[in-house]
């Protein structure tokens, strides 16, 4: 590992900067509190205990068990033809992945951190993502690609990067993110049980955030979005490292007389447009949330397809709260560049409450 590696895991988000999105209700019985890195470890874990064909391998993923210590453990407890190490090439790793798929395996790959991924893109939308239609279903590859992503950690250069559009946009691949300990460790049993890739995305400011849990559980399937706070005034649309920020956001409206609903996608790959539209149209007024560059994000296509389905419901034009587009900007101006609950406040604020025309592009 690097010298940036090492003082990047040591600099953990704590509970007191970072809470998890938690869903309603008390804590089922047993729970205990768990950490979204622990959860992802139980899963793998239960997972390689349950399924021969398992494999998990990875930069550091052995011994160390990882720079986030995801995979902590798991050699010691099934030894290396389970879970073992690779060189530092992640076109290597990707393309390894396939040939082990095609002899039935299961494997389950971590890319170190997300811009560390890009190498072995070509890879994965050439092949892992087109497999299944070249062959015309004949052969299917079933591939978890485990990727650390997004910001709020400090980390430098290729070491905080939003790449979900890149992967959504490639026809063939499933892309999830969870936002709760209870939904990495399910969406990640599910993701290993699928029979098609999956590109796993995990917010890395979120491994330590904490919430009880009692496992092994399995909440809403993949395609399935989740009401994390009900509202009537709007919907806020978050996925992944933005819903805590939605829900924080929601809190400070709410002392306002503001009633904020907030959405958690789970998925982007199935996309939940039934539960995004049934919410947007109860409230007629919508604001998508995304960590990624604003221009031909996640968030526009949410945003294209919400006005699509909800044109006649809508009281506001559907806005967005995005990252800048500029390149991931380095750890002292990573605050400036992310959105934060004072963003999210200033764009529901133009949401017509007057009815009164936003203007705020008008001149620009």
């Amino acid at each position: 590992m690097t010298v940036t590696e090492n003082r990047v895991t040591e600099n953990r988000v704590t509970e007191d900067r970072v809470t998890a999105a938690r869903p309603a209700g008390a804590p089922a019985p047993g729970a205990v509190p768990t950490t979204m890195a622990g959860a992802l470890n139980a899963a793998l874990r239960d997972a390689i205990a349950a399924d021969p064909d398992v494999v998990v391998f990875g930069e550091d993923v052995g011994a160390l068990g990882g720079v986030f210590r995801v995979t902590d453990g798991l050699t010691a407890a099934f030894g290396e033809g389970r879970c073992f190490d690779t060189p530092l090439a992640e076109a290597g790793i990707a393309g390894f992945a396939v040939g082990m798929a095609m002899a039935g395996f299961r494997p389950v790959v971590e890319m170190q951190f997300d811009a560390f991924a890009f190498p072995a893109f070509e890879q994965v939308v050439s092949h892992i993502a087109k497999t299944r239609n070249r062959t015309r279903g004949r052969l299917s590859l079933p591939i978890v690609i485990r990727i650390p992503y997004a910001g709020g950690i400090g980390g430098v250069e290729h070491h905080c990067d939003s790449s979900e559009a890149y992967y959504a946009h490639t026809p063939g691949l499933k892309v999830v993110t969870p936002a709760t300990p209870a939904d990495a460790y399910s969406l990640l049993r599910e993701a290993i049980d699928d029979p098609d890739p999956v590109v796993f995305l995990e917010p890395k400011k979120l491994y330590w955030a904490r919430e009880p849990v009692a496992l092994p559980v399995r909440t809403e399937p993949f395609g399935r979005a989740v009401v994390r706070r009900p509202g009537t005034d709007a919907t806020l649309l978050a996925y992944g490292p933005s819903v805590p920020v939605a829900l924080e956001a929601a809190e400070a409206a709410a002392e306002d007389g503001l009633d904020l609903e907030v959405l958690d996608l789970r998925t982007l790959v199935p996309f939940d447009d039934a539960t995004v539209t049934a919410a947007v149209r109860r409230t007629g007024r919508c604001v998508v949330l995304q960590e990624a560059q604003g221009f031909a994000g996640v968030a526009a296509e949410i945003a294209a397809r919400v006005q699509e389905r909800c044109f006649h419901s809508l009281h506001a034009p559907v806005l967005r709260v995005t990252g800048f587009d500029v390149p991931y900007p380095p750890p002292r101006l990573e605050h400036a560049h992310l959105p934060d609950v004072d963003r999210v406040l200033d764009t529901v604020a133009r949401l017509q409450w007057d009815d009164r025309p936003d203007l705020t592009w008008s001149e620009r």
